[in-house]
């Protein structure tokens, strides 16, 4: 098991159950999983920008990512139904908890004048959204390979319905929020 999966079931568990008033281990909130979106506007004019986009996500996640594909046509973007616009991956279990870890402790305090995250980026259905500006805060990615720099859109999908427990559950993985 991984570090910060062990972590939940030693510390955030009991720490969660007693904080928020639970009765039962199984109500308390958990992860379900971890979505990275990488979109590339560049690739609909050239697919090696895609090609590039899928790997440095694949390097960055530990699993293999899937080009993405555009649902409609749009003649005021150049876009086609079925062009490809960027990368995706899904992550569950030890791989998500894996990717968590980095992401707090390694990939987010590299973040030039990081000040935290918000608060406000929850969705009223307990999941938390994240941008990042660039790909190369994480240190999978070597920078003198890269030739574009692309954003990451990051969302926790917890299995709770509720913003509050869904806040306390990321605020018990140590997610620097702003105060």
């Amino acid at each position: 098991m991984t570090r910060l999966r062990d972590y939940y079931f030693e510390k955030v568990v009991p720490q969660l159950r007693s904080e928020l008033g639970l009765s039962n281990d199984f109500e308390v909130p958990r992860l379900k999983k971890v979505v990275l979106n990488m979109g590339v506007g560049e690739g609909t004019s050239d697919s090696k920008y895609i090609k590039q986009a899928v790997e440095e996500l694949t390097m960055i996640a530990g699993q293999k990512a899937v080009a993405t594909a555009a649902r409609k046509s749009i003649a005021g973007f150049k876009l086609r139904q079925g062009q490809k616009v960027g990368a995706m991956v899904t992550l569950r279990r030890d791989r998500m908890y894996e990717f968590l870890d980095r992401l707090i402790n390694i990939a987010l305090p590299r973040v030039r004048d990081f000040r935290g995250l918000s608060k406000k980026s929850f969705d009223g259905k307990g999941n938390y959204s994240l941008g990042i500006k660039e790909q190369i805060i994480f240190p999978e990615v070597a920078v003198s390979n890269v030739e574009n720099i692309h954003g990451l859109n990051v969302v926790v999908v917890t299995n709770v319905d509720n913003d509050v427990h869904a806040a306390a559950l990321l605020k018990a993985f140590n997610f620097p929020f702003v105060s």
